[in-house]
């Protein structure tokens, strides 16, 4: 099930409920329970619960999650390649 999602027209609540589906769409396919996934990641029963039902997660705990589910990998991408928004954003970066 390949889901794409155009995060631009999305709220940052909606952004964190679409990642919450991705992982839990992950986590269900490969069999693991909620509980299980707690304890592999050491991320609290609870905060897996939550973070399922409304995205609200630490970035740690998220990160303690894609471990768990060997996807960690997946983080890489974030925020590689962010375009310069002008000269003087280009001209910064080079310090």
């Amino acid at each position: 099930m390949n889901h794409t999602f155009n995060f631009m027209l999305k709220s940052p609540g909606e952004i964190d409920r679409l990642i919450a589906q991705r992982i839990r769409a992950i986590r269900k396919r490969r069999k693991i329970s909620q509980k299980r996934l707690s304890e592999k990641s050491g991320v609290s029963l609870g905060s897996v619960k939550r973070f399922e039902q409304s995205g609200e997660i630490s970035l740690i705990s998220l990160t303690k999650i894609a471990f768990a589910l060997g996807i960690q990998g997946e983080l890489e991408s974030l925020f590689e390649e962010v375009p310069f928004l002008s000269i003087e954003e280009v001209l910064n970066g080079e310090d």
